[in-house]
């Protein structure tokens, strides 16, 4: 390798005394295919060594194998499957590397969906004060959800962001909805679960709903709000569209004018599917739900009167 002064030399011998290849490498003493590269190189020569292999890289195959059928499987096992005896670190970080690549697709994160399969939900907070009664104003929560695949929307005011009006918030949609998504996406609210440091966990009282309709709640990790955009571009849809320019009385009088809103809103022609989201509705209410959970949408009735109430 050239040094940099002998790189700087070749580079003004050839752009300012106009000398050729030939006559430059014979008067540095320098083989004419290094000259070419000088010439042709942006940046002046840098020593770089040579990267040595590492003491993973002979049990990398196997490693390969056990991520490929079990990827989730943590480093410690994988150490005691290959009979590992060496350093912990360099292995984490092997397996830390690879493992990303045996993951299965998160289906929060799809850009191409199934009918039926998934509906994003969130909780949106109206900038603006509901009267709620003897006096009293306040900023209260909405429950929205998207079928993806469609991109129905359907929302609802709630009382609350308890468990308790969650639920019942869900009953009502999913009635609306006529239909089971497989999976529900939430992000990390606390009434519905959050990531710990064993992975997500659904509360007590969301884990029994799910196990009553049959279904999968799949809460996002947190900081990775591109999970739930379609749910997040819904949200900025209803400030933007719904809400201005209106005055509501009461939350019911907000469901009222929300519920008249979002029957138009559902047949305009969606941007991105460049459909309309009720002439796509139908796919999602006909795909087979989780066994046994349309029944029990269909018997909710004194669960949601019991909500309005």
């Amino acid at each position: 390798m050239i040094s940099v002064e002998d790189w700087a030399e070749i580079r003004r011998l050839h752009r300012t005394e106009q000398m050729p290849v030939r006559a430059i490498a014979r008067k540095l003493g320098i083989a004419r295919n290094t000259v070419r590269r000088a010439i042709a190189g942006d940046a002046p020569p840098k020593y770089q060594r040579v990267p040595k292999g590492s003491i993973v890289d002979a049990v990398e195959p196997r490693i390969r194998e056990l991520l490929e059928q079990w990827p989730e499987m943590p480093s410690t096992v994988i150490a005691e499957r290959i009979g590992w005896d060496r350093g912990m670190a360099v292995l984490k970080d092997r397996v830390r590397e690879l493992r990303p690549a045996y993951r299965p697709v998160d289906p929060a994160s799809r850009t191409v969906y199934e009918p039926g399969e998934i509906a994003q939900c969130d909780l949106w907070f109206p900038p603006a004060e509901i009267p709620l009664g003897f006096g009293q104003a306040g900023h209260s929560p909405v429950l929205v959800m998207v079928s993806a695949y469609s991109r129905w929307i359907l929302a609802r005011m709630l009382p609350s962001r308890s468990a308790a009006d969650l639920i019942a918030g869900h009953w009502r949609l999913l009635t609306e909805l006529g239909a089971v998504p497989r999976l529900l996406v939430w992000d990390n609210a606390g009434a519905v679960g959050s990531w710990r440091p064993g992975g997500p966990r659904l509360t007590d009282e969301f884990a029994a709903f799910a196990g009553l309709l049959g279904i999968k709640f799949v809460l996002c990790k947190p900081r990775d709000p591109d999970a739930k955009g379609l749910v997040e571009r819904a949200n900025g849809y209803l400030e933007t569209s719904f809400l201005p320019g209106r005055v509501f009385t009461s939350p019911a009088d907000f469901n009222v004018q929300l519920a008249d809103w979002l029957s138009k809103a559902n047949r305009r022609t969606h941007r991105s599917l460049q459909a309309r989201p009720l002439d796509r509705i139908e796919a999602d209410r006909t795909r087979p739900p989780p066994s046994g959970s349309a029944g029990r949408i269909r018997n909710a009735g004194l669960a949601i009167l019991a909500f309005e109430a």
